[in-house]
């Protein structure tokens, strides 16, 4: 279960992009085991917070709600449920229950940014990401090099000893940066990321000789000619030096100018 009032969750949730369902208790009628209003918040994993008055209506209530995010719907629902014929309770009442859906990615969700890397660009990028209006998860193998970048609410670090087993997690907003400690680190997550994923901005860190490299391959792999070029290499805007905390910058301006290409369309 998860921490902060039954609201402040709602707003993470949404924050995070992540889909949801919130439960109301909307009726409740007989020995219906909670008071009308009661609430909760269901996700794909199951129960998040809050409660409907447990037992087998909260079980029933939790199963229609996964089905809906299955399903991917947004449209709300009423259901009523008779305890002793629909719920199989022994007790006689009945409940009518609110479902409202929230997609991923909805209204208010905060812009999603996965770096994979925590090596030096990486320390010197996240500082200048991390005061946006964004969500930011890190993922490397090396602790150490976890444990050197700043905390702050909106960034999360996973250490990970195969990166790439993340990129069918990771929400389709999102904005992938293969920042690695090389080619052969950044290879098998582009790979899983193209093959797998329609991600609106892919970017890897290095020169275009690699980029040719890591297309040759690709395609190799299993991918066409044009998919294995759907990705920014070198990553960054045309300008600056090889200073770390330069070609931060110029990574900083090439998602601002990409993630502004979308709102306008």
């Amino acid at each position: 279960m998860s921490t902060g009032t039954f609201y402040e969750q709602v707003v993470a949730l949404e924050r995070e992009g992540l889909a949801f369902v919130l439960v109301v208790l909307a009726e409740s009628l007989g020995s219906a085991p909670s008071q009308t209003g009661a609430k909760m918040l269901v996700t794909t994993a199951g129960l998040h917070t809050g409660t409907v008055g447990g037992g087998k209506v909260e079980a029933k209530a939790i199963g229609l709600a996964r089905e809906m995010l299955a399903a991917q719907a947004a449209t709300p629902q009423f259901v009523k449920w008779a305890l002793r014929t629909d719920v199989g309770m022994t007790c006689g009442g009945s409940v009518k229950l609110y479902f409202e859906p929230h997609v991923a990615g909805g209204a208010g969700a905060a812009w999603p940014i996965w770096i994979f890397g925590a090596g030096h660009v990486v320390q010197a990028l996240v500082p200048v990401l991390a005061p946006l209006d964004c969500l930011i998860t890190v993922v490397d193998p090396r602790r150490e090099w976890l444990d050197r970048l700043p905390r702050a609410r909106n960034v999360r670090y996973v250490q990970a000893d195969s990166p790439e087993e993340l990129v069918p997690a990771m929400p389709d907003g999102a904005f992938l940066l293969c920042l690695t400690q090389g080619h052969a680190f950044d290879r098998p997550v582009l790979q899983r990321a193209l093959a797998e994923r329609r991600f609106p901005f892919v970017g890897v860190i290095g020169s275009e000789s690699k980029a040719k490299v890591l297309q040759k391959e690709l395609v190799a792999a299993g991918l066409s000619t044009k998919r294995a070029k759907q990705f920014h290499c070198p990553v960054g805007l045309p300008f600056g030096s090889n200073d770390p905390r330069e070609i931060a910058l110029s990574i900083v301006a090439q998602l601002l100018t990409e993630r502004d290409k979308l709102k306008a369309v």
